[in-house]
Formats: structure tokens, C-alpha cells, sequence
């Protein structure tokens, strides 16, 4: 299985990570400066570029918006729960855990590992079923960042909560009925669980939570995008940390 990524800034990412592609394409007629640290990355890793006309590379691509560059790699391995806390230990930090309930668009997955990352948490939990799992277009979102934060895929998402309070952890549910997101104190172990597009939290998971958070709203409507609600949660956790 492979995975294939496309544009320059996702490829380039890829291959700072250490990221061995099984194939690198490039297009032809492009100024060698362009590509002059996407070919160092290359050949340190001694991988080299195949030219492709423009037609090849349109041909070949999958999204549309290759911008010259297409790289295929193995597909993305992921951690264990286990490995998630681990990071948090050789860091030395409490741990700080994102769990996706039911996230099914990639591209808010994408802004959710890349805001995670930016925001200093030691990992991301995902569900196998029912939710979206790590793709091209995850890691195109994610800027890079799927190469550098952990995400675990788990069977059963309870059953890693209870693990994970077992390990000191206090999960906070992040859904609109909720005590004020700014009033609770989330500085020490945290999960912050983070429902779905559609349904939010499922009611089996909210169950298992410590307790609910919420953002103040004062609009019309009665929601925020899954990727943009998860900063701000996330955001509020740093502030704690770092400011208080």
C-alpha cells in the first residue's frame, strides 16, 4: 500500500521527515532553483527525481493541483496509545491527547493534526470505523505535520479512554452543553475529546468523559467547524499551561 502526495510544500515535508518515497516525479520545463531543497531532501535520502512532461504529470495526478511534483511513499504507519504517552514522558510534560469522535472529512483531520502539532499535544486517537483515516489529502492539509505528530487508530474508542484514565488522564468532552470552556482548569493529564461533523460527541462517549466544556457562542447558529472548535479548545489548553 501507498499513499501519494502532491504539491511541493506536501512532498518537500515528507521527505524532511525522513520519508522514504517509493517513486518522485517532477515536471519538466521547471527551473532546477525551484526544486533546490526538495532535491537535497531527495538525494540525501538517495532518491532521484523522474522528469514527467505536463501531460504525464496530469495523467498521474490524483487531486488535480500537483504543482509539478508527485511523490509516492508507504503508507503512513500508525502509533500506538501506548507510544502517544511515551512522548509525552520523554518530553517530560503531562500528557495532552486529542481523541476524534467520528471526524469523517479529511480535511478537517488534516487541520486537526496540524493545529495539534503547532499547539504542542503528543498525539491524536482515531476510531477504525466510522471516521476518516490518514490519506493524501490529510497529510496535504496537515502541512506537513502528520510527519511529526503520532496518531493512533484504535477499535474501540471507550475502551482507550478507560485505558488512558487508568494512566491519570481527565478526559474533557468538548460538546455545546457544556460548563465554559475558560472556567475549567486543564493544565495537568488531558484528552480533549472532539465529536464529529454531524452528531458531535456520541452519547457513549460523552458518558465516559470527566466532564464537558464548552466554547461561549453569541451568534445565531449553534456550532463551529470540527477543525476550528478543536483550536480553540486546544488553544486554551496552552494558555493554561504556559500563561497561568
Amino acid at each position: 500500500m501507498w499513499e501519494q502526495l502532491e504539491g511541493k510544500n506536501a512532498v518537500t515535508e515528507a521527505l524532511r521527515a525522513r520519508r522514504q518515497p517509493e517513486s518522485l516525479w517532477l515536471q519538466k520545463g521547471q527551473k532546477e532553483t525551484q526544486w533546490a531543497s526538495l532535491l537535497r531532501l531527495a538525494n540525501s535520502l538517495g532518491v532521484r527525481p523522474v522528469y514527467l512532461e505536463k501531460a504525464e504529470m496530469d495523467a498521474q495526478s490524483q487531486s488535480g493541483r500537483h504543482q509539478g511534483v508527485i511523490a509516492r511513499f508507504p503508507a503512513y504507519d500508525y502509533a500506538s496509545v501506548e507510544e502517544l504517552l511515551e512522548k509525552a514522558a520523554q518530553r517530560q510534560e503531562a500528557p495532552f491527547l486529542l481523541l476524534l469522535d467520528g471526524i469523517e472529512d479529511p480535511h478537517n483531520l488534516g487541520a486537526i493534526i496540524r493545529s495539534a502539532h503547532q499547539a504542542g499535544a503528543h498525539g491524536v486517537i482515531i476510531p477504525k470505523n466510522r471516521a476518516v483515516g490518514l490519506n493524501a489529502t490529510v497529510a496535504r492539509v496537515s502541512a506537513g505535520a502528520i510527519n511529526y505528530l503520532p496518531v493512533a487508530r484504535v477499535t474501540n474508542l471507550v475502551q482507550t479512554m478507560e485505558f488512558l484514565k487508568k494512566q491519570g488522564l481527565w478526559l474533557a468532552c468538548c460538546d455545546m452543553d457544556g460548563a465554559p470552556l475558560f472556567k475549567q482548569d486543564l493544565k495537568g493529564s488531558i484528552g480533549l475529546v472532539i465529536g464529529g461533523e454531524g452528531d458531535g460527541v456520541s452519547r457513549l462517549v460523552k458518558e465516559h468523559c470527566d466532564f464537558t466544556v464548552s466554547i461561549p457562542m453569541t451568534g445565531e447558529i449553534d456550532s463551529l467547524n470540527a477543525s476550528v472548535a478543536a483550536g480553540i479548545f486546544m488553544y486554551e489548553v496552552v494558555r493554561q499551561r504556559s500563561f497561568t
